[in-house]
């Protein structure tokens, strides 16, 4: 009995590891539909096209696969399934309806929790101590199809977005080696989501690092870790110059006002309640200037 054709949508990490999984698994993978690099992107994780290129399966890099024509190029490809691990795209309905056993698509969210863009990162600046991910059939909506699969990960106190990605990379590889035969045999299981706990969220731009010191410690600590290196980090200003945290910690003293500088050694900022830290700091700019205590950042 041949094997189904699987076509892969795929980027980053998550899209790396599950295309080596199937790989691994000696599945017939069609082709590998990817993103080509962003110049202006820090391009900090692995590459699907040259995975795939390694292992002789075409790849293609389209700006959509939408139009008439890549709808017509699938269709000729004739999927039985199409997997999307980590695409940035939507993919039209057109498309979903080709592949005779389904289209999955593999998110970093424990859904109906965090449907959209960046949830690893939206999850550690709103606190959260658990996090996953979830193997889901595609529909038109985005991430609000039934759920095949998840798999939970914790999220460490001084865990970064990196770290936790990390996490979530090894659990898509532990979901779809999971289901992969259910899948195969058209016996993915479908459980749907509850609409009433869903959240969804934005894609996050570098100036939404922006630090507001009148939120308290926690919020602002919760911010830095989960948007530090490799993304674009926390920042602030100190006299009109742009200021990166990299890394800091909540503290407990006596309070002054939101972004005033309280000490220099430790260096000890005010927020709204609590101070923070800041441990690992550095300015857009090469420069040395220390920052002084009664400074007030922000401004």
């Amino acid at each position: 009995m041949s094997k189904p054709s699987i076509l892969v949508f795929a980027y980053h990490n998550v899209g790396y590891e599950c295309l080596k999984a199937l790989i691994d698994n000696d599945e017939y993978i069609s082709a590998v539909i990817t993103h080509r690099d962003n110049p202006d992107e820090e391009i900090w994780f692995r590459s699907v096209a040259n995975l795939a290129k390694h292992y002789d399966i075409p790849v293609f890099t389209p700006e959509s696969v939408n139009t008439p024509d890549w709808v017509s190029r699938i269709r000729q490809l004739a999927p039985d399934i199409i997997f999307s691990f980590y695409y940035r795209n939507m993919i039209s309905e057109e498309i979903l309806a080709i592949p005779q056993l389904g289209a999955f698509n593999m998110h970093g969210s424990l859904l109906p929790k965090y449907r959209g863009r960046v949830p690893i990162n939206w999850a550690i600046i709103n606190g959260e101590t658990e996090t996953g991910v979830t193997l889901h059939h595609m529909v038109k909506r985005a991430d609000a199809g039934d759920i095949v699969d998840q798999e939970k990960v914790l999220i460490g106190r001084e865990d970064t977005a990196a770290d936790v990605f990390e996490k979530c990379t090894e659990a898509a590889h532990i979901v779809l080696e999971r289901q992969i035969e259910n899948i195969k045999a058209g016996t993915a299981p479908r459980r749907p989501q509850n609409e009433a706990l869903a959240t969804t969220f934005k894609g996050r731009k570098p100036e939404d690092g922006r630090i507001v010191w009148t939120r308290n410690a926690e919020e602002i600590y919760n911010l830095v870790r989960a948007v530090t290196s490799p993304y674009p980090g926390a920042f602030t200003t100190a006299e009109g110059r742009k200021l990166f945290i990299w890394w800091a910690k909540p503290v407990k003293c006596k309070p002054g006002a939101p972004g005033q500088v309280l000490s220099e050694d430790p260096l000890l900022v005010s927020t709204g309640e609590g101070c923070l830290e800041l441990v690992n700091w550095e300015w857009e700019e090469d420069d040395e200037r220390g920052l002084k205590t009664g400074q007030v950042l922000g401004n």
